[in-house]
């Protein structure tokens, strides 16, 4: 099963499939993660607060 690099937590496949780039196999940054966000192809720091 596919987890977050960032936060250790569990992603589906279809997660995985779509967020992850090529050459990983497990997404760098996840739904549940309150401190990051993807931009892009990079992964930075959130500005806000993610509704927590």
């Amino acid at each position: 099963m596919p987890e977050c690099q960032n936060c250790g937590s569990f992603v589906t496949d279809a997660y995985a499939r779509v967020f992850t780039p090529p050459d990983e196999d497990e997404p760098r940054v996840c739904p549940d993660c309150p401190d990051k966000i993807r931009d892009g192809a990079d992964v930075r720091q959130a500005r806000s607060t993610r509704g927590t």
